[in-house]
């Protein structure tokens, strides 16, 4: 529980923060050598994915308006959503999953707002100088030091937000004409909106709201607590061993009366949330070991051992393979699932449906014929050859067109008509077609109603 801040603490909070906004100061650090070695990973490939070509076409490609995800040779139609479903509740598991076992490390480490968050504070170290000095360029009355430094850290905020949209929006068209269109004006003005619209919210929620998003937003921030037990990993102080705090010179002996905590309070200045780690779990922590690290280099000087401030567990769970039951067996059950939907996944989707216009009828020969429309989908990047044909080929034929060839990643639409080469027993009879991808040899079987009345034969 949270213990009220004493005028000490009160102090440092103020020099962190001013007018509600947090000033955070640059630390380095192994657990900030981890964030920046993934930011990277991350970043790099975000941008550099949209670029990837394969088998001469974009790999990753959601196209909205044709309705289909292009991801490397497969293509997915609204008809393989459920597989969507599956990886949106894998991904869910294994959030809670990796928050059940290390906390809040999503958050710290790899979510997006957390890295472009301290990718703006970079830029605004580089150009208004250290935390102390962003405090006082802002208490500072207005002037040209002072208009240029925002200018410039603006314009770079607004540089890096613009690239952000536009690598987004290259994953919903294509990167070989998105760029030069948009530089240019060509670009649609549907499209150019939304390059704008995700270049404002990136601008203000890495720039403006910043921890604001983690604190207030986020709905992450509020539930993630329950999924914490006394075996969860989180980033904690030593009450013990810190405890009492003060401070003291570097080759001074320590007073049997104070703790390792020197009560510097850079904890607190590193922090992206601005909270102070000291004051026990809090729902803001985002764990990202920031001050685990300005805390190491506090030990390190006065030669104290280090990990005053660390990941821990209350308890240790003995029996270790009980810590993966729940949210890890569900993520193997989703697993499985997506497994089995690849395994039984068909190149290719049809669908017939009878042509409403008309109920059935008579053609010149006093034949009763129905019409059905014929929606084959090519899901490979190859020309698929498709052939279709009636099990009861005795009583029913098809007149006209019945082999199709369709291009990649394509639906063709076609009308075919069914006669009845004998007068039907029954008004409504349920015949099936055999739709045969000639190259994979796959069959695809579809059942409709033919109608017919007794009295036209």
């Amino acid at each position: 529980m949270s213990q009220p801040l004493t005028s000490k603490q009160s102090v440092i909070f103020q020099t962190s923060q001013l007018d509600g906004k947090i000033y955070i100061r640059e630390q380095k650090g192994y657990f900030q050598r981890i964030r920046r070695y993934l930011s990277w990973v991350l970043v790099s490939g975000f941008i550099l994915l949209p670029w990837v070509q394969y088998h001469g076409q974009q790999a990753i490609l959601f196209n909205i308006a044709e309705q289909k995800l292009t991801l490397f040779g497969i293509t997915l139609f609204p008809q393989d959503m459920f597989i969507f479903s599956l990886i949106f509740i894998l991904a869910a598991f294994l959030l809670f999953y990796i928050t059940r076992l290390y906390g809040r490390v999503w958050c710290g480490y790899t979510c997006p707002q957390t890295i472009w968050m301290l990718m703006f504070n970079w830029v605004e170290r580089r150009v208004e100088g250290s935390y102390r000095q962003s405090q006082a360029l802002d208490k500072a009355d207005i002037g040209p030091t002072k208009i240029l430094k925002k200018t410039v850290k603006h314009g770079l905020w607004l540089s890096i937000s613009l690239l952000t949209a536009l690598v987004f929006m290259s994953y919903f068209v294509p990167v070989s004409q998105l760029y030069s269109s948009v530089f240019t004006f060509q670009a649609s003005a549907v499209v150019q909106g939304w390059v704008y619209f995700f270049a404002a919210c990136t601008y203000i929620n890495g720039g403006w709201i910043k921890e604001k998003m983690c604190l207030h937003i986020c709905p992450y921030a509020r539930f993630q607590s329950v999924m914490f037990n006394n075996s969860t990993s989180l980033m904690s102080y030593d009450h013990t061993r810190g405890e009492n705090r003060g401070p003291r010179k570097i080759k001074a002996q320590k007073s049997v009366e104070l703790g390792d905590c020197v009560d510097c309070g850079l904890c607190v200045d590193v922090c992206p949330v601005g909270i102070d780690i000291r004051q026990g779990l809090q729902y803001e922590c985002i764990n990202c070991g920031l001050c685990a690290d300005a805390c190491n280099d506090v030990m390190q000087k006065f030669n104290y051992p280090q990990g005053l401030i660390k990941y821990t567990a209350k308890h240790v769970i003995k029996r270790q393979w009980s810590a993966h039951l729940g949210y890890g067996l569900a993520s193997l059950l989703c697993f499985f699932f997506i497994a089995v939907w690849v395994y039984q996944r068909d190149n290719f989707d049809v669908s017939i449906i009878r042509d409403r216009q008309a109920l059935f009828r008579i053609n010149t020969q006093g034949q009763v014929e129905n019409t059905f429309v014929l929606k084959i989908i090519n899901k490979t990047q190859q020309v698929q050859h498709y052939s279709i044909k009636i099990e009861d080929s005795q009583n029913f034929t098809i007149h006209g067109q019945f082999e199709y060839a369709v291009l990649p990643a394509e639906q063709t639409i076609n009308h075919i008509t069914v006669v009845a080469q004998q007068a039907p027993e029954e008004l409504k009879t349920l015949i099936t077609f055999s739709v045969i991808d000639k190259q994979n040899a796959e069959v695809i079987e579809k059942s409709s109603s033919f109608f017919s009345a007794k009295d036209t034969w």
